[in-house]
């Protein structure tokens, strides 16, 4: 399925470049103080991103002091919508690496099985090991997330089943995986004007996650296409939700948790929200 458009520039490199298991250090958060909002995080990190080859079957992004600093990063697994490239995401990979964070996205329009944005995991976590990498023990192999649009949303829930991830975020996700497989904190999310995957169908994939702590929030007017702001919207509020799960970041909790959480606030650009019983204490 057809998504974000490019953002913003890249700095690029053409080589291709290759990552495995080293404690958890903090990245460094923008210099601005955030409110707890997730349009705070729609603003750009500090990192300028980088995109690269990776193996044949993923594109990376990563900020460009990576080789400069001795920070481990946690990672981004993708899977795109049926059909769909990665490029046409780009604008959350970009806003992701700005912000510390290594994203391997899988080249393929047929990401529903999981397989292959797990195999981007493996490939960190190989080339972390690897020395002369330049991602030799810059990985936080204990931080990595799940995340797709559609088919690959569903694909995301396959992944998410496997313990090396952390969190799951499933965007207006297919039918792929079980939800009850899933063994860490999970995001779904749907479209309010969604025919495609339309929100009640998401809505009822999310209610059945209740071993795991869910968060189930609808984009308001936004199509399975992320037209206009809202994707901008989604981009925000996917950084705050690995900021706080992967990066440990309190003021990214107060989007999603506690008594009054800013998406159930932010009605201008959510149109429902909702937490089950498990995450409700978060």
């Amino acid at each position: 399925m057809r998504s974000f458009s490019r953002r913003s520039l890249l700095a690029t490199t053409t080589a291709a470049v290759a990552v495995a298991l080293v404690p958890r250090a903090a990245l460094a958060l923008p210099a601005a103080p955030l409110s707890g909002t997730a349009r705070d995080y729609e603003k750009d990190g500090p990192h300028q991103p980088v995109k690269a080859a990776g193996d044949s079957a993923h594109t990376l992004y990563y900020p460009g002091d990576l080789a400069s600093s001795t920070a481990k990063h946690p990672v981004l697994i993708w899977g795109n919508g049926t059909g769909a490239t990665v490029e046409q995401y780009e604008a959350l990979f970009t806003h992701l690496a700005s912000w510390g964070y290594l994203v391997a996205a899988a080249n393929t329009g047929q990401s529903g099985s999981g397989k292959e944005m797990l195999d981007g995991a493996r490939y960190l976590i190989a080339e972390n090991a690897r020395q002369g990498s330049i991602f030799h023990d810059r990985v936080d192999t204990g931080a990595i997330a799940a995340a797709g649009h559609s088919q690959g949303g569903g694909g995301a829930i396959a992944a998410g089943a496997d313990p090396l991830v952390k969190t799951t975020l499933p965007i207006m996700p297919g039918p792929q995986g079980t939800v009850s497989a899933l063994h860490g904190p999970a995001f779904f999310v749907s479209g309010q004007a969604d025919i495609i995957v339309p929100a009640p169908y998401v809505r009822a994939r999310f209610a059945a996650c209740d071993q795991v702590p869910a968060v189930y929030g609808q984009l308001r007017g936004a199509t399975h296409f992320l037209q206009g702001d809202t994707r901008y919207r989604l981009i925000g509020a996917i950084t705050a939700w690995l900021q706080y799960h992967l990066a440990g970041d309190q003021a990214a909790k107060t989007v999603f948790y506690g008594p009054s959480p800013d998406l159930r606030q932010d009605t201008a650009a959510w149109s429902d929200f909702a937490r089950n019983s498990r995450a409700d204490g978060g």
